[in-house]
């Protein structure tokens, strides 16, 4: 079962989401680094459920426990394993549909490829498995901020058809945060909390787009062929639950362009012999390779596949049955899914900025 990715700073996560608990194992990270436990609780808070009423009701507290790779608050460079415990899983929520196949959920691939599935919640599928991810996201985040000026924000920019105007070069996450819906552009929050309510009260559910910038990315990361940079982090963005699609730079919108416009001219950087380029279409990589801009992306997230009407489907049988869904869960992924696209950035640039530092040695971070 593919649980673990990155080369260097390599990550594994475990667990399900009505076991005993879940977490990651971190291999790769470099020893003698502070690490901040509160800083890692502090971006689970951010994602567990139950933080504010557009959001599943269970009542996890997520507190994470560290079981090895720290001494005296530093790393050790040892493998790193964090677990956080479920506490209110209800399996009995799922006990009335075991048998049957809930649309447009893993249940019938998942026992398609492997000869049998949990039926309480996803398994693995499930969007809990993401704890793992934004704790070794937030381990990742204090490696670059050791090493970098690297700042990682994301944000929702669209749900439904509701899209907000946001300036990806000022954004920060005290304005992310300042809404429950996690849109910077208050209008557009608003809006876009009453629409996820309206989905919620008909019983259905409501999908979007979340879009992220890293700023102070060094030039030099990532490979031209196929390790490109903008490459992994799609294959990092499109392995989260409900993530549906995924552009970098000027993405689809770039086919409506000439390429006279859609170029990125090079013009000098703020200090002696640096450069930059004038506009950002490349979205901070081009040849699969950063140039020093800001890097820019966003990823597609579907509508929440279980909705509280009845929908056709079969059971383990064949057989035509009436699915009638039960239990906690979003309206709309979106707002739990910010903090989820930060970490696997963190750790997508992370990973391809120690591959740096190997091929090149600590002299490939003197131009950033």
């Amino acid at each position: 079962m593919g649980s673990s990715t990155g080369q260097i700073f390599c990550i594994t996560t475990f667990g399900e989401s009505h076991g005993g608990g879940l977490g990651v194992v971190i291999d790769g990270c470099p020893p003698g680094l502070p690490l901040d436990l509160e800083a890692v609780q502090a971006e689970l808070d951010r994602r567990r459920p139950g933080q504010s009423d557009l959001t599943s009701a269970r009542k996890e507290a997520d507190r994470v426990e560290l079981l090895s790779g720290i001494f005296e608050g530093r790393t050790l460079g040892s493998p790193i394993a964090m677990l956080v415990r479920n506490t209110d899983a209800d399996p009995r929520a799922y006990a009335s549909f075991k048998d049957l196949y809930r649309p447009s959920h893993a249940d019938y691939s998942t026992e398609a490829r492997y000869g049998l599935r949990t039926w309480m919640g996803g398994g693995r599928a499930s969007a809990r498995e993401t704890l793992g991810r934004v704790a070794a996201g937030a381990v990742a985040r204090q490696v670059l901020t050791s090493l970098t000026d690297i700042e990682i924000v994301a944000w929702v920019d669209r749900v439904a058809d509701l899209s907000a105007q946001v300036d990806a070069e000022t954004v920060n996450r005290a304005a992310v945060d300042a809404h429950p819906t996690r849109c910077p552009d208050p209008a557009a929050a608003a809006a876009m909390d009453a629409c996820i309510r309206a989905a919620r009260k008909d019983g259905d559910s409501v999908g979007g787009v979340v879009r992220a910038v890293a700023r102070g990315v060094p030039a030099g990361l990532g490979d031209p062929v196929f390790d490109k940079l903008e490459a992994d982090l799609a294959g990092a963005m499109l392995s989260l639950p409900a993530a549906k699609g995924f552009e970098s730079g000027s993405g689809y919108a770039g086919t409506f362009m000439r390429g006279s416009a859609h170029n990125d001219p090079f013009i000098p950087g703020p200090t002696p012999g640096s450069v930059r380029t004038a506009t950002n279409h490349s979205g901070g990589i081009q040849g699969g390779i950063s140039n020093g801009m800001p890097i820019t992306l966003s990823v597609a997230f579907k509508p929440v596949a279980t909705l509280f009407q009845p929908q056709q489907t079969v059971d383990v049988k064949g057989q035509p049955a009436i699915l009638r869904a039960k239990g906690r869960h979003d309206p709309c992924v979106l707002p739990r899914a910010v903090p989820l696209v930060e970490a696997m950035m963190a750790l997508v640039l992370c990973d391809h900025l120690l591959r740096l530092r190997a091929l090149r040695g600590d002299a490939a971070l003197t131009h950033r």
